[in-house]
């Protein structure tokens, strides 16, 4: 049951908060990756994953690792970034990889038109006194994609092994 009630909530909890990190400070701690990645290597045995289904896990991880640390490289998005989506990926796996992706990449652009045009506008005085907000409205910052890595997370994460296999009316009994 506890591990049941850790599928449910360590995995959404640790992307919200991610999302919300990079939204208030444009980072995302190394410490959301490694937790990340630490809650599947302790669940992932007791949700019924064999160890061929764990090492399809982290070839995910670590083909999105490789990728994102190429775009990271590149200046295209930061090493927080690059990390929560290997971490993510990690959980999963080939199976809904593409899925995830597509979702991140759609709530990413729109993200980032609305950010862009955000940033056209002044802030309203009200406003003004807000740090987060102002570095959110400065051109010369990047795009907080931590936010839309969380959405396309969130999206996929209820059609995953990870929730459907929980008898959710036992947890609500028990």
């Amino acid at each position: 049951m506890i591990a049941d009630l850790l599928r449910i909530s360590l995995f959404p909890a640790l992307m919200a908060f991610a999302a919300v990190s990079d939204m208030l400070t444009m980072t995302i701690s190394n410490r959301v990756s490694l937790l990340l990645i630490a809650g599947f290597v302790l669940l992932a045995p007791f949700s019924g994953f064999s160890a061929y289904d764990i090492l399809a896990h982290l070839g995910a991880g670590a083909t999105v690792l490789a990728v994102a640390f190429t775009c990271f490289a590149m200046g295209w998005i930061g090493g927080g970034d690059a990390k929560v989506a290997a971490a993510a990926a990690l959980w999963f796996g080939f199976e809904h990889l593409l899925d995830y992706l597509l979702y991140t990449s759609l709530f990413g652009g729109a993200l980032t038109l609305f950010i862009l045009t955000f940033r056209q506008w002044p802030v309203p005085y009200p406003l003004v006194g807000q740090s987060w907000l102002l570095r959110l409205h400065d051109r010369e910052t990047g795009i907080p994609y931590g936010i839309a890595l969380a959405t396309g997370a969130l999206m996929i994460y209820p059609q995953t092994e990870w929730i459907r296999g929980i008898d959710l009316a036992r947890l609500a009994l028990g």
